[in-house]
């Protein structure tokens, strides 16, 4: 996938569009805003991420499409973990847990096997770990 010139417009867009309609426009695109509290401005930051269902459990991967760094978002929920996720027709407070263990390794294996564009996504990302994160419906 590239990558827009400006993703913070098209981010601002991809928002907009889905609030308008719900996510019907997306078609069968898997995705979620996913607002988090800035960690230094404590104002909120939504985020439209690509989600993973899986057992009955949601995730989102902080692939940050391959960057050395883990996404903004991610660092804010870290900081704070009590985030806003909506989805088509649904918006419910959540609780991010970021995945460890034998846990992250089941559900890497799980959704490299669905979405293999995360591969190369760690290949680019060089030595850092992509997160995975679990959203709690709190």
């Amino acid at each position: 996938m590239t990558m827009p010139d400006d993703v913070l417009a098209y981010n601002r867009q991809l928002i907009a569009t889905f609030r308008a309609d719900g996510g019907a426009s997306l078609g069968d695109r898997p995705l979620l805003l996913l607002t988090t509290r800035g960690r230094r401005s404590g104002e909120p930051r939504t985020s439209p991420i690509m989600y993973v269902r899986a057992d009955g459990r949601l995730f989102v991967v902080a692939s940050n499409a391959g960057a050395a760094e883990d996404p903004q978002w991610y660092r804010n929920l870290l900081a704070d973990p009590a985030v806003t996720v909506e989805l088509p027709g649904e918006t419910f407070p959540a609780r991010a847990t970021p995945l460890s263990g034998e846990d992250y390794e089941r559900q890497w294996a799980r959704i490299t096997g669905q979405h293999a564009f995360f591969i190369e996504h760690q290949q680019r990302a060089g030595g850092r770990r992509i997160p995975i994160v679990e959203l709690h419906r709190a």
